[in-house]
């Protein structure tokens, strides 16, 4: 019997119960040899479980400490010892006085995205760091992130963790994790099992509870919220500040197209920084209207054209998992059948979407525009239009396309005059994709400006007759959430010279 007092393993006094969950307690212990406080959490082992389950449950006790013992960082558990207390496994870590994220969700609901960055941001750092050491954590979630007293942040319970290639401790149809934070290869069995990026759902689907009081699939009996997992779109967060981009980044469905652990951190460290969650950047004037540009931004729109315009070519040799959609996790445009040729000629247009104009151009080009936005002329004849307050732009721009390797050089020139011309420029996503089945390719990043920070986003692809257009829209980051749909609608109601109207 655990009672306070009793020595577990000659060396370890219980001292008071401090958690207590359905796979084990965690107790205040005192280490009478070094004379310190440790945190030792004891396993539980039912009654009902035969000889070799017993086994399973002390092998994966035994990883926990073994998986622990290879990461080396302030964000992560420290892991002392394994010992055995009666046929019970019990590990012994570093006690941190602190409650769970889980506890001050549930004691303080939703917190300020600020916070919920600096957290984020140490689990982040966590993870990559024990990805690095060639760990999966697997649990990632809210009771398994310490707050310290101290301030310092802590990922724990790598009870279920696995060693990268190493075989799962589990049966046929057992889960492990809990469910609202599984990533959507896990529940379909995809790709040989879990990685990194499974980890990285975790937390994304982590900070959408911290900043909204709830995970973002969560239904009512787990298996609609795996089925949710698996099909829904993304609701987008709406208290989420500066996290927001970061959220969606990292709840992609497609692991192959997920943000990586790097960025994440890189961008909730920006966030923790921000007041209040929002962001503080200098705002630009009016990116979607060239008669107010700086002439800095339009010389690194200039750039970007170019550079977008010789993207189709060099798709294919980075296009090893293409997908049905303009890359942005799940949203979808209208698209043909994964590795068709892009064919237009004849094809029936897309009905005109509830709020939007059909604005006709030169050549048979036809896209949908919000209502109330007005076209304005530009310095080197694109297509575009802004929205009444102009600090939200659309621009639609038709050229012949170059030779080259596009990807690798827009990646180049991104480094090499982009990021130099603009200091606050921040890739969020650069990838190839499909458009109505042809090759295109994707690009989603951030900018600073005088007054206010902003988001852009832009698909290239070339139509049947060669032809390369680039559809691009910018609108300032806190308002994200409002207009990024509009971009997706043009994409999908754009209208190509040859299509039926």
């Amino acid at each position: 019997m655990s009672d306070p007092g009793r020595l577990v393993a000659g060396r370890y006094r219980l001292a008071e119960q401090v958690g207590r969950g359905g796979m084990g307690t965690v107790w205040r212990a005192e280490d009478i040899v070094l004379g310190r406080d440790i945190a030792l959490k004891q396993l539980h082992v039912p009654d009902h479980l035969d000889d070799e389950e017993v086994r399973i449950l002390h092998e994966r006790t035994r990883r926990e400490a073994h998986s622990a013992a290879r990461i080396s960082h302030p964000h992560v558990i420290v892991v002392h010892d394994v010992v055995d207390d009666g046929g019970r496994p019990c590990v012994v870590m570093e006690y941190i006085p602190s409650i769970t994220l889980a506890e001050a969700i549930r004691e303080r609901g939703p917190l300020p995205p600020a916070e919920v960055a600096r957290i984020g941001s140490a689990v982040a750092a966590a993870l990559s760091a024990a990805h690095g050491a060639g760990v999966l954590h697997r649990d990632v979630k809210p009771a398994n992130v310490l707050l310290g007293d101290d301030g310092r942040i802590v990922l724990s319970d790598f009870g279920i963790a696995l060693p990268s290639g190493a075989p799962s401790l589990t049966t046929t149809g057992e889960w492990v994790g809990s469910i609202d934070y599984i990533a959507p290869e896990r529940l379909l069995g995809k790709d040989g099992g879990p990685g990194p990026a499974s980890d990285l759902w975790s937390l994304g689907a982590m900070l959408y509870c911290a900043v909204e009081g709830s995970p973002p699939f969560r239904r009512d009996v787990p298996i609609a919220t795996a089925h949710a997992i698996v099909v829904d779109e993304l609701r987008l967060p709406r208290q989420a500040g500066g996290v927001s981009r970061v959220i969606e980044g990292l709840l992609v469905k497609d692991p192959a197209e997920r943000m990586d652990a790097e960025t994440a951190e890189r961008l909730l460290g920006k966030a923790a920084g921000e007041r209040n969650g929002t962001i503080r950047l200098p705002a630009a004037t009016a990116p979607g209207s060239a008669r107010t540009a700086t002439a800095r931004w339009r010389g690194r729109r200039a750039v970007m054209w170019s550079l977008t315009a010789a993207v189709v070519v060099g798709v294919a040799a980075f296009t090893p998992l293409l997908l049905d959609g303009v890359g942005d996790g799940g949203r979808r445009s209208a698209s043909a059948p994964s590795g068709t040729a892009p064919s237009h000629a004849g094809a029936t247009a897309p009905a005109v979407p509830v709020g939007f104009r059909l604005a006709e151009e030169d050549g048979g080009l036809a896209l949908p525009v919000p209502d109330g936005w007005s076209r304005t002329s530009t310095y080197n004849g694109e297509i575009a239009y802004v929205d009444p307050s102009g600090l939200v732009g659309l621009r639609l721009s038709s050229t012949r396309f170059a030779e080259g390797d596009a990807l690798r050089h827009w990646r180049e020139v991104e480094e090499e005059q982009t990021r130099q011309n603009n200091p606050g420029y921040e890739r969020l996503r650069m990838n190839a994709t499909t458009f109505r089945g042809g090759p295109a390719g994707y690009w989603e990043f951030t900018f600073k400006g005088k007054k206010r920070g902003f988001r852009a986003v832009e698909l290239a692809f070339a139509d049947g007759a060669g032809t390369q257009h680039v559809i691009y829209l910018s609108a300032p980051a806190a308002q994200w959430s409002q207009y990024r749909p509009v971009f997706d609608k043009v994409v999908a109601g754009l209208r190509l010279p040859g299509e039926a109207s």
